[in-house]
């Protein structure tokens, strides 16, 4: 299996963000879409499901929690997601993992940190 048959959706209300993870995913050969807002991500996650998600927690309309939850309740094929945010306490994470996030990344992100949890997460080989 390789990247570029994986799509990933990238979900944060932050352009900068959105655009340096879409830069870093594109260039190991993923397809990368984006959301501005969790509502925005459902609609696309259940026009067609994704492989992998990279969600944001804090964003306006519905957050990464909601989002989460609410594709987890959906009967639609279920890729992992990492939750990516700058809040780092220990309940953040563990509302992440409750909401149904399967890992949790501290903003800022290195790209080799970034791709190796994307291709774990995928079960793609380094």
């Amino acid at each position: 299996m390789n990247a570029g048959s994986k799509r990933i959706l990238v979900v944060d209300d932050a352009a900068t963000v959105r655009m340096y993870h879409r830069q870093i995913l594109q260039q190991a050969g993923f397809s990368v879409e984006e959301a501005i807002n969790g509502l925005e991500g459902l609609e696309k996650a259940l026009n067609t499901p994704f492989d992998l998600y990279l969600v944001d927690i804090n964003m306006p309309k519905v957050d990464g929690y909601d989002f989460l939850r609410d594709l987890r309740s959906r009967d639609i094929y279920q890729g992992p997601a990492i939750m990516i945010s700058t809040e780092s306490e220990q309940h953040d994470k563990q509302r992440a993992f409750a909401a149904g996030a399967n890992f949790y990344m501290v903003k800022p992100i290195k790209p080799a940190d970034l791709l190796k949890y994307c291709k774990l997460l995928l079960g793609i080989g380094s």
